[in-house]
């Protein structure tokens, strides 16, 4: 599967849960405890909302460092999968 798929395949997937409601619910950041399956998963819900979802590279630096504001949603879509 090629990248640009993946990450609009898991932006589609970030959209069920606002991040923006998620991070506003939860003011901390709760990075400490995150499972490498939750981080992740949060790095590719934020590459899906990279601002320059086009260009691959920019985006993975965009979920390198924005992934922490993720780990909210990535732990509510992961655990209403369970």
């Amino acid at each position: 599967m090629k990248t640009s798929r993946r990450i609009l395949l898991t932006g589609l997937a970030g959209l069920v849960v606002a991040p923006t409601a998620a991070v506003a619910a939860a003011p901390q950041l709760a990075t400490d405890d995150a499972t490498v399956a939750e981080e992740r998963f949060a790095r590719m819900i934020a590459a899906a909302h990279a601002p320059d979802v086009a260009c691959a590279r920019q985006a993975e630096r965009y979920a390198n460092a924005h992934w922490p504001e993720y780990v909210t949603a990535a732990r509510a879509v992961i655990g209403a999968r369970v």
